[in-house]
This record gives C-alpha cells, sequence and structure tokens, in this order.
C-alpha cells in the first residue's frame, strides 16, 4: 500500500508531527519570567492545541471521505489521536502552570521536559520514516520513545518522593504533584504513539 509518493494521509500524519515537534520545542525552551510571561507561555500552546485539534477534524474528514487509505483507517485515526493527547497534555500542564501561577521550572519538570522532547523527536523520525515506507526501520525508534517513558516513571516516583519529604506547605504539595502526574501523563500519552507505531510495523511491515 505504499508507494513511492506519500499518500496524503502520511503526508498529514508528517505534517502533525512536525507540527507536535515545533510545539514540544516551544514548550521546552520557553523561559518563564514572571506573571506576564506565564501567561504569553500559557496563551500560545494553548494556540498550538487549537491548531492540532484543526488536523485531527482534517484527518478525520479525509478519513471518512476516503475509499482506500494506505495503511488502516483505524490505525491513522488511533495515531492521530495518540499524537493529539500529546499536545493537549502540554496544554494541560501550560494550563496549571497558570492557575497555579507557578513561575519557574525545579529540576524535576525541566528533566521531564528534557525527555518528552527526545520523544517528540524520535516520534517525527518514526513518521517521516513511515511516509516513505521504511517501517522496518521505525522499530528502534519506537524503542527509544518507550525508553524515555521508562525514566519518566522512575522520575515520577522520585520526583513526589522530593516532594513528600522536603515541602511543609500542603497546598504547594498539592500543586506539584498535579504538575509531575501531569507531565508523567504526556510521557505516557508519547508511549502511546510508539504502540500505535509498533502495531502498524507488525500489520505492514
Amino acid at each position: 500500500m505504499f508507494k513511492k509518493t506519500p499518500d496524503k494521509f502520511l503526508l498529514y500524519l508528517v505534517d502533525f508531527a512536525k507540527h507536535l515537534n515545533e510545539t514540544t520545542n516551544y514548550f521546552v525552551n520557553y523561559k518563564v519570567k514572571d506573571v506576564e510571561t506565564l501567561k504569553e507561555f500559557a496563551k500560545i500552546v494553548k494556540r498550538y492545541e487549537s491548531e492540532a485539534d484543526e488536523k485531527v477534524h482534517l484527518i478525520i474528514k479525509n478519513l471518512n471521505d476516503a475509499f482506500i487509505t494506505p495503511i488502516e483507517r483505524e490505525d491513522i485515526l488511533q495515531l492521530t489521536l495518540n499524537l493529539d493527547d500529546v499536545i493537549d497534555g502540554m496544554e494541560d500542564f501550560t494550563a496549571l502552570m497558570d492557575i497555579h501561577q507557578i513561575l519557574s521550572s525545579d529540576s524535576y519538570i525541566t528533566e521531564f521536559a528534557e525527555y518528552i522532547l527526545k520523544s517528540s523527536q524520535e516520534i517525527l523520525l518514526s513518521i517521516e520514516l513511515m511516509a516513505k515506507g521504511r517501517l522496518k526501520e521505525v522499530e528502534p525508534h519506537a524503542i527509544k520513545i518507550k525508553d524515555h517513558e521508562s525514566k519518566c516513571d522512575d522520575l515520577y516516583r522520585k520526583s513526589l518522593k522530593n516532594l513528600f519529604q522536603t515541602e511543609k506547605d500542603a497546598i504547594k504539595v498539592i500543586q506539584y504533584k498535579e504538575i509531575y502526574e501531569t507531565l508523567e501523563n504526556i510521557a505516557d500519552y508519547c508511549q502511546n504513539v510508539a504502540s500505535t507505531l509498533q502495531s502498524i510495523i507488525m500489520k505492514n511491515a
């Protein structure tokens, strides 16, 4: 089903993965300095999230109209929704930062963000390879994504242990627990992308 010229659905997925990577780069590299820059941070990530929703709608509309797809339409839909979940997770995080008025990252937030960025880069590489019909080359990238998620699991436990042992303010404990949990969820969403990619490999390679 893979052609020399990528099918439009594969191009849509590459475009979505590029959008995810752009969002993640902004998410990781933007520096919040005060209330105004925090507000700007949340606003821009929300814009990225809204643009992702538009991409989801476009893909679903075209799937409904398509007679033949390069891979199973259920797999295209699942991968689309997985990508959207990652961006939704980043929007959830920025909304929490704004709600709680947290103006700086700690070492745990920074480390989570680095793993999420690495996962986003692997997702883009994977989907670009898939669009070129090089499915057998995707597996190592999917494994790397799952490895990053595993490291985020360890980081989540460390962050909570440190939080409960060192923070005396109950409100801050609640706030940061929610923040760390949201970051761990984003890593899980990246892992879901990897799992869907592996399923596509099994069916089509």
